[in-house]
């Protein structure tokens, strides 16, 4: 059997964990594992800010539309056509006579 061939099959039958010098190995896979799972940590975490973002968009979008609809309303609401039907109701109607200006003039002694 060829130098190679060999080397699978320890590999495979996990020779390098048990042999003399497997500390280093152990050392080795223990930080591969460690790393490994940090990532996959950072990989949720991530996932879920994506999420959170995501809902914050949609949530912005709606605000956004609730605004303009409010914005519409009390732009009809101030119309002059619209308060004056509201204020008629109270007895209030337009003046018949239009307003006069009022200068002030200033006498020098």
């Amino acid at each position: 059997m060829s130098k190679f061939k060999q080397n699978i099959y320890d590999v495979l039958k996990g020779k390098f964990l048990v042999s003399e010098d497997a500390f280093k190995n152990w050392k080795i896979i223990i930080y591969v594992v460690l790393l490994l799972l940090f990532m996959i940590s950072r990989s949720h975490s991530t996932d879920k800010k994506v999420l959170k973002i995501a809902a914050l968009n949609k949530e912005i979008r709606e605000l956004k539309a609730e605004f303009v609809d409010t914005r519409t309303k009390v732009m009809r609401l101030e119309l002059e056509s619209s308060v004056q039907r509201r204020v008629a109701e109270r007895g209030l109607l337009p003046s018949e006579n239009p307003p006069k200006k009022i200068k002030v003039v200033k006498k020098v002694n």
